[in-house]
């Protein structure tokens, strides 16, 4: 089932905020297609050239209950497709607060089709996918 142009719209517009990336840094935040200069130095110091913002919450944009939540987070947090990957906590974040924070994970140096298949995997309607040099993406899943 093709993403309601509603849902398109708050994906493009949600901040995807990264914990914990640097010490006594303030969070980062990375939006659609705008350049992110601490993004950028993030993957530079783990000399990688992609990483994806990944969550498990909500799958196919269906709400869930905080506890179901939370669940599959904890669940994507020890997740063998994790393994050989820096990762980093965050959360989606809805700027007009219509949807509650969505736990996530930035993960440093996965490729393109290993994210895809990850969100896939998680029954997501789409992820978001940095590369170095370019803004990030927003990749709609089949």
């Amino acid at each position: 089932m093709p993403l309601s142009p509603e849902l398109l719209v708050a994906y493009k517009n949600a901040d995807y905020v990264v914990f914990g990336h640097q010490r006594g840094s303030p969070e980062l935040v990375i939006r659609i297609d705008r350049v992110n200069p601490a993004l950028e130095e993030l993957l530079i110091h783990h000399e990688a050239s992609t990483a994806a913002f990944i969550t498990a919450c909500n799958p196919r944009g269906e709400k869930k209950t905080y506890e179901q939540n939370e669940a599959a987070a904890a669940a994507l947090r020890h997740s063998p497709a994790l393994i050989g990957y820096a990762w980093f906590k965050g959360e989606g974040r809805d700027p007009d607060g219509r949807w509650p924070s969505e736990p996530s994970l930035l993960i440093v140096g996965i490729p393109r089709k290993e994210a895809e298949q990850l969100g896939e995997a998680l029954n997501q309607n789409a992820i978001v996918f940095i590369e170095k040099g370019a803004k990030p993406q927003l990749l709609v899943l089949e």
